[in-house]
């Protein structure tokens, strides 16, 4: 069954942890919600609790983190569904995964924000845990995260509030998931 008015399409949030990605997800899904669309946020820690959760955090399970979360929004999208993912998505080859997988579905996002506010902004303590070494393969920390080289959208939760950012990416994908035909 299609459903009406939209087209499925993933949204693809990356970025540190802390930059904001899962309190945009949380208020992209509420806004879509409110203007008529059905859509699913895919979480990186969620994932990581259920599907995921035999990985690490080694470079090679990061990747295949990514892969399964690509090829689980892309079963979700092709039924018409709008999916944002959450994941931190550290380096450019985890995101052409996820981009070869999606195609033309794949719009990616990256939630910019400078590290020293994404640890004023940690309330699990995670960044404190990677500098005192007792949380290895931190990323940002003592793991790589790469810009991304083309993203479709940055948006700089360090200047922008979270509502703000969502209107940002609402405007920046509502004539992608409306289905007008």
């Amino acid at each position: 069954m299609k459903l009406p008015h939209q087209k499925g399409m993933v949204i693809w949030l990356m970025g540190l942890s802390g930059a904001g990605k899962s309190t945009i997800s949380n208020l992209f899904e509420e806004q879509l919600n409110e203007s008529g669309f059905f859509s699913i946020k895919l979480d990186g820690d969620e994932m990581r609790k259920g599907l995921n959760h035999n990985l690490g955090f080694s470079m090679d399970d990061r990747a295949e983190n990514i892969r399964r979360a690509a090829e689980t929004a892309k079963i979700i999208a092709l039924n018409g569904i709008i999916v944002t993912c959450s994941f931190i998505t550290p380096l450019n080859a985890h995101r052409e995964i996820a981009r070869t997988i999606l195609g033309d579905m794949y719009f990616e996002v990256f939630i910019d924000c400078p590290l020293d506010v994404c640890e004023q902004r940690d309330i699990k303590g995670l960044y404190e845990q990677a500098y005192n070494n007792t949380l290895k393969n931190f990323t940002g920390i003592s793991s790589a995260f790469e810009r991304p080289e083309n993203p479709d959208l940055v948006l700089h939760t360090d200047h922008f509030t979270a509502k703000q950012c969502c209107d940002q990416l609402h405007n920046a994908v509502k004539t992608r998931i409306a289905d007008i035909s």
